[in-house]
């Protein structure tokens, strides 16, 4: 075709338009008439721009790039992506808020979602994570109650810190979490420079059939900096996309950004012998016990091309895993191997993973067909049921995940360990002075517009349970007193 036949404006059928300034009416005057397709078919498609925004994680922002293999880790996983040190696997990776809105400031003190996508031979392997070890709850039964907390009040509208405080007050799980999100740690500088985690417990398998549990760290090697609560809130209010932007320009001027990755490796037995459950993702697991073991280097080289296709429309789950990683029992962890997909369905729709972002680069055969926007062949004329006597795929037994014991009474059971305050306690006492005063500053200040007491007092006996000074210290900031009885 020819330049001028390239730049021929079409309707989304290809018919050339005649006109795109003036709607057709009848008469100079009109009324507009309906007859005017192009006009109808404008402004339907506009009024169907946006998919629904993510419950959580709404506001982010994505980078291509590639996972490198630097050490030899065959022996815990048969993972074709990790099979040999110098292999390389592209990968997409979407940062992001948490409770914020689509439109909200990137500045807030807030954990960040850390989502990477590989795209293995054996199809798409997510780590979805986030900035941050440990997380406020513990069982996904408590989950949807936790965000709506983090929301707008069903009455005014507003975010609502007599939610927040009451709900962890009544929470203490999330006392560890509570104390990283209100450090130093809660605002990163930009996206590039904070850790990732996969929080979650999970488990490796090796082509015996030996298996460890695993835990994975994402080590910024840009380091990690941070802002103070009075620098993002000037920040929000000039630039409220400024991490979208840093990683956007850093990426454009060639300074691509790189984490190595590493992960801590417990053998299976001893998760019936730690000293607490080390599938509860409300703790972490000491590098004493379990030191950090290198895997390889995440490099993020190249933006995106359009932000809706690639950044807004991917999706990831922690239940798209590859041979070689499977889940562990983490209560928190299970929920969301059903929640992230089915919210995907819902909000992208049923064929969501065949958008080009979400595809995998290995060939896909399934027998799933049908569904709104199914876009590809749709498995043409082959057969769409399994088993069957024409050919088509089959299943190989090889690639079940590893099989692990499981024992008990079915009920509504929680964890055994409700030791909430230990290392939320420890974490205290290995900040230096001044990183306690804005520790102390910064619950102060978030606590101060909750209108009751009672929630106030209830949160300061966590506190001081972890550790007296830091109980004693929010008093203080809050004209309190200490309950008798913590």
């Amino acid at each position: 075709m020819s330049n001028n036949q390239n730049k021929l404006l079409t309707t989304s059928w290809g018919a050339p338009v005649g006109d795109n300034q003036n709607s057709m009416t009848a008469g100079q005057r009109g009324p507009t008439l309906l007859q005017d397709v192009h006009l109808m078919e404008k402004l339907a498609h506009f009024n169907r721009e946006r998919v629904p925004e993510r419950v959580v994680h709404a506001k982010g922002a994505g980078a291509h790039g590639y996972f490198e293999v630097t050490n030899d880790v065959t022996k815990y996983t048969k993972a074709a992506f990790l099979s040999e040190v110098g292999k390389k696997t592209p990968l997409f990776v979407r940062f992001s808020t948490v409770a914020g809105e689509l439109g909200s400031a990137d500045t807030v003190r807030d954990p960040r979602g850390f989502a990477v996508k590989f795209y293995t031979e054996e199809g798409n392997y997510d780590i979805v994570g986030n900035n941050t070890p440990v997380f406020f709850i513990r069982d996904a039964i408590k989950f949807p109650d936790f965000i709506h907390t983090q929301k707008r009040n069903p009455q005014t509208h507003l975010k609502d810190p007599n939610a927040v405080w009451d709900f962890w007050s009544l929470s203490p799980e999330a006392l560890h979490q509570v104390t990283i999100l209100m450090s130093d740690r809660g605002i990163p500088a930009t996206l590039r420079h904070m850790h990732g985690f996969g929080s979650h417990t999970f488990k490796w398998t090796n082509a015996e059939g030996d298996g460890v549990w695993i835990k994975y760290h994402f080590k910024t090697e840009q380091g990690v900096k941070n802002l103070t609560a009075d620098v993002a809130a000037k920040i929000a209010g000039e630039n409220p996309d400024y991490h979208t932007e840093d990683l956007f320009n850093a990426i454009e001027a060639g300074d691509f950004p790189a984490w190595k990755l590493y992960v801590q490796i417990m053998p299976l037995e001893d998760a019936n012998t730690y000293r607490f459950d080390p599938f509860d993702v409300t703790k972490v697991w000491s590098q004493k016990d379990y030191p950090l073991i290198e895997v390889g280097r995440m490099v993020l080289n190249r933006n995106p091309e359009n932000y809706f296709a690639e950044v807004e429309q991917a999706t990831f789950s922690p239940g798209n895993l590859v041979p070689g990683v499977d889940v562990s029992p983490d209560k928190m962890l299970q929920g969301r191997l059903f929640a992230y997909a089915d919210a995907h369905r819902y909000r992208v729709g049923a064929n969501h993973n065949h958008l080009p972002i979400n595809r995998a680069k290995s060939k896909v055969n399934s027998y799933q067909r049908d569904g709104q926007m199914r876009f590809d062949g749709n498995g043409g004329k082959s057969v769409n049921y399994e088993p069957n006597s024409f050919g088509g795929p089959t299943e190989v037994n090889e690639h079940k995940q590893a099989a692990f014991p499981v024992s008990g009474v079915a009920e509504n059971v929680g964890y055994d360990h409700h030791d909430h305050y230990t290392q939320a306690g420890d974490l205290y006492r290995l900040m230096g002075e001044e990183e306690r005063e804005r520790l102390v500053a910064n619950i102060v200040a978030a606590m101060k517009p909750v209108q009751r007491d009672d929630i106030k007092l209830r949160q300061i006996g966590h506190f001081y349970k972890a550790d007296p000074e830091y109980g004693t210290r929010i008093a203080q900031g809050l004209g309190l007193q200490v309950p008798q009885e913590v």
